[in-house]
């Protein structure tokens, strides 16, 4: 794919949504960093079933590790693996408080040592809290990117590689974003939504679902944009927003 083109892709998504941010419920680095490693084998709508309940209760890396594995578990049912994830979360808790004061670390080795974290959710955290340039793969941006020709490639490496080499400096800090929710709710997985893909024409993708056959008297639909549903709200009602640090600037 030409420099050109890519541009004209990241342009587009920036167009339609200006301020992507994650569709996980947080307010705090250590809140967004629990919500990212439960999210690695569920829904984020799971985890924010389960993060609504958990952390009112204990969204400290004290009061989890106070809580327990047992204490933790019927917090987080809703989502997958809960039992390793309990095991995981406490074992996070536990040491970031021996090892780093109760902080999340700003070092992808340090956080990638962490229980239950691993390269795409230490991506995340260095992107969003603290303003790295990251851009974290998950299966839908994986399939974005070979799909539109944006990044192809055999692993989430190698796509993550060619991401960083190639997006324009000025769109890498929400090029995770943009690719994560245009895989989420156009670029789907079955049947994506290509008749109303607002970057159709400069897609590289060889098998383009058709645009459905028009009915004699039915209005053409409405061109759908792809982005974010309204931003998510904290579970006090409140927009998300992270403290402290530049997290907010926000599987």
């Amino acid at each position: 794919m030409q420099a050109n083109t890519r541009r004209a892709i990241f342009r587009r998504l920036q167009a339609a949504n200006p301020a992507p941010t994650t569709e996980l419920l947080y307010d705090t680095p250590f809140e967004l960093l629990v919500a990212v490693m439960l999210s690695a084998h569920t829904t984020d709508k799971s985890v924010n079933a389960a993060t609504r309940n958990l952390f009112p209760v204990a969204n400290t890396p004290a009061a989890i590790a106070a809580l327990g594995v047992e204490g933790v578990k019927p917090y987080i049912k809703p989502v997958g693996l809960y039992n390793t994830q309990a095991k995981n979360l406490v074992g996070l808790a536990e040491q970031l408080l021996e090892l780093y004061g109760g902080q999340v670390p700003a070092d992808r080795a340090a956080l990638e040592a962490l229980p239950g974290v691993g390269r795409k959710t230490a991506s995340i955290i260095l992107n969003m809290v603290y303003g790295q340039v990251e851009i974290a793969v998950d299966t839908h941006i994986f399939r974005v990117a070979n799909r539109t020709g944006l990044a192809p490639g055999k692993t989430p490496l190698e796509v993550e590689k060619a991401l960083i080499a190639n997006t324009p400096p000025e769109y890498r800090k929400d090029a995770h974003h943009w690719l994560i929710l245009h895989g989420r709710y156009v670029c789907t997985a079955r049947a994506p939504h290509c008749p109303t893909c607002l970057i159709r024409d400069l897609c590289e993708y060889k098998h383009k679902t058709p645009a459905p056959k028009p009915r004699a008297g039915a209005r053409a639909p409405h061109p759908m944009r792809p982005g974010p549903r309204p931003r998510p709200r904290s579970r006090t009602g409140a927009r998300t927003r992270a403290r402290g640090t530049r997290a907010g600037a926000a599987r």
